[in-house]
């Protein structure tokens, strides 16, 4: 099997390659060199810049005959090169049509040029003097040219689709195009273009190379597209404009693969775009495609550009094993404080409307809590109010240890806010004896009488002293139903429901290191290094903490993987776990994989009744759990045809 081509990727590819002004013959060797090489790395689609075979700075010599035969001349040689290859290039070449001059992309696939795309926005300032030679593609007064004896269909109307896949479509634009309030690409995308290409031959002026990575992947984000974008190189005349072959490969947003720039010899950029993400991204997205799409296109014919001989394995493009916390630790950072920001504005504002006088939150030392009671107090500090209106309650019980009892009521006091002791085990005792349980069977009831006695508790106090309990399950534990209904599960507002567990520790750690004192830090680093665990069975003989919970369910690293992957992606369980042995390597094998996938799939469906009634809670990242808005599902579908494909992996 393939996974590459069963799961959907395209291999594109971006290349700029070394280049004579005004030498077609010279120009055309390298391009081929550089198809040569794309194939041998098996690219599907290759985007060179923009005017590559004559060179983009040639300025009055485009006008001349000579020049503009031998670019024909060598777009025929091209194509005549890639007879045997299946892949899809793009290259840029002068066209003179009927006495106007065409800045044009020629699209090439098994020795035929399937159509030529000329360039719309002709730029005439700055530096910029296209309009002395080149006609913009509204001038165009035909729609079919003849090259090589072949009938060839040109305009800025042409969308080329997949003769096998209908749903696998692209355009083209050049250059200035997305330099536009509305480049040719948006229109394209809302008629049904996946893939965007743009050969371009931006020059380079301080700062503009950010400026550049900016609309490309801005544009990708605004078409839910992938955008692959080819960047002439040095070899341009250097007369008045140095050019420095900046490649770059979006897919909606993210950057997935950037060439250097200012190197003098070939190179090509590569990177594998998800295409059936991008279109459950667009399906997910209900405005994407308003009325009719982008307008009238003219549909042109194109061969799935499968390589012959298999891919290579390798992926090309990055994995993050932790899809919900930024690998760059500035940008990590500044997501952790964004996410305290969001948490603390929706609980301010909740206090407010209320106009409760009190927080109450059960504090257990572990990690979910902890964020909760920072919110907490945080907000009571934005509203002017002291943190002793935040009441943390730590309420032992049968699995309770030193270390978490003794970090749950270290940091209530370092926070300054109120604190009460309720140890539960008298009233876990009693109700066991009311319900006819035997305290020595330590099973689901032994457990869950624990947690709804300390919900029990939370409520009643928050009643007594005119509060509103905030709830502390994350989002992780929402996906997999890993909390007591009407127990941990039922809060009146929960601060943490957006927030996947593999992120809640760097929140905590943020706080740690840049709003809390020495004191509250030294705990907050010892809640972030202790297992996580519900702490409902005794512990061990030595008081270390003997039931934790990725010894149960798997590491939630896994857990969240998948949950990103289902629901920001719609991937099927066989391409997740293809990707998951891509992010995680040696770290677990594919029987552990599969194992926790199992378990996922059957809690994801099994427990969706207890997030089909949630509290409140803000949205804080793009997969959120809330049955008012981002997920509604059955809570009786069944998991079948998910977990038939686990048990075929």
């Amino acid at each position: 099997m393939n996974p590459l081509l069963n799961f959907g990727f395209s291999r594109v590819a971006a290349a700029s390659p070394e280049l004579r002004v005004a030498d077609c013959a010279f120009n055309a060797n390298k391009i081929i060199e550089v198809i040569e090489q794309a194939d041998k790395q098996r690219v599907e689609y290759l985007v060179l810049p923009e005017l590559c075979i004559t060179g983009y700075t040639c300025a009055d010599l485009f006008m001349q005959r000579r020049l503009l035969d031998s670019a024909l001349e060598a777009l025929l040689a091209i194509a005549a090169k890639t007879a045997d290859l299946s892949m899809v290039v793009i290259a840029g070449l002068p066209i003179d049509i009927r006495g106007r001059l065409y800045n044009c992309a020629a699209v090439i696939q098994s020795g035929s040029i399937l159509g030529i795309v000329p360039k719309t926005c002709i730029p005439g300032y700055s530096e910029f003097y296209e309009p002395r030679w080149f006609a913009g593609a509204e001038e165009l007064e035909t729609t079919e040219l003849r090259i090589g004896g072949a009938a060839i269909p040109i305009g800025s109307d042409l969308m080329f689709v997949c003769g096998e896949n209908s749903n696998l479509a692209f355009g083209v634009e050049i250059c200035e195009d997305l330099w536009v309030p509305i480049p040719p690409s948006s229109r394209l995308a809302q008629a049904g273009a996946v893939l965007l290409f743009n050969p371009s031959a931006s020059n380079e002026l301080v700062g503009k190379a950010d400026y550049r990575r900016q609309l490309v992947s801005g544009q990708s984000a605004s078409c839910v597209a992938g955008y692959v974008y080819a960047g002439c190189n040095t070899g341009e005349s250097t007369t008045d404009v140095v050019f420095g072959g900046h490649s770059l490969i979006a897919e909606n947003g993210q950057m997935l693969a950037e060439s250097d720039r200012f190197t003098h010899e070939s190179r090509i950029t590569i990177a594998d775009i998800d295409i059936p993400r991008l279109h459950y991204s667009r399906m997910a997205m209900g405005t994407f495609r308003g009325g009719r799409g982008g307008g009238d296109y003219r549909e042109i014919s194109f061969a799935n550009p499968v390589p012959k001989s298999d891919y290579p394995r390798e992926l090309a493009r990055e994995v993050a094993a932790n899809p919900f916390v930024p690998g760059n630790p500035l940008k990590r950072n500044e997501r952790c404080q964004e996410i305290l920001s969001i948490q603390t504005s929706g609980l301010m504002k909740r206090i407010r409307h209320i106009g409760t006088k009190q927080a109450v939150i059960g504090i257990s030392g572990g990690l979910d809590s902890t964020l909760a009671l920072l919110v907490a107090v945080r907000a009571m500090e934005l509203l002017g109010r002291p943190a002793s209106d935040v009441l943390a309650v730590t309420m032992p019980g049968f699995g309770t240890t030193n270390r978490t009892y003794d970090n749950a009521v270290g940091l209530i006091k370092a926070l300054g806010a109120s604190m009460m002791v309720v140890d539960i085990k008298a009233a876990c005792l009693q109700h066991f004896a009311d319900i006819g349980h035997d305290k020595d069977v330590h099973d689901l009831t032994y457990e869950n009488v624990q947690a709804r006695e300390r919900t029990q508790i939370l409520m009643d106090l928050a009643n007594k002293n005119g509060g509103i309990v905030i709830g502390t399950g994350d989002l992780s534990e929402l996906a997999l139903g890993w909390c007591t209904y009407n127990g941990d599960h039922m809060s009146m507002y929960g601060v943490n429901s957006g927030i996947p567990k593999t992120l809640i520790k760097y929140v905590v750690q943020w706080y740690a290191d840049h709003e809390a004192d020495e004191t509250a830090s030294k705990f907050l680093y010892d809640i972030i290094d202790t297992g996580i665990s519900p702490e409902l069975l005794p512990p061990s003989p030595d008081g270390e903490i003997a039931q934790l919970t990725e010894d149960i369910l798997g590491p939630y690293d896994v857990h969240d993987f998948y949950l990103y992957y289902m629901l920001r992606t719609g991937a099927p369980p066989a391409k997740i776990l293809y990707l998951a042995q891509h992010a995680f390597g040696d770290r677990f094998t594919r029987e552990q994989l599969v194992q926790w996938m199992r378990v996922f799939y059957s809690r994801f469906f099994t427990q969706q009744f207890k997030r089909s009634c949630l509290p409140d809670g803000p949205k804080v990242g793009t997969v959120s759990l809330s049955p008012r808005g981002d997920w509604r599902m059955p809570s009786d579908a069944s998991a079948s045809l998910w977990l038939r494909e686990v048990e075929e992996l």
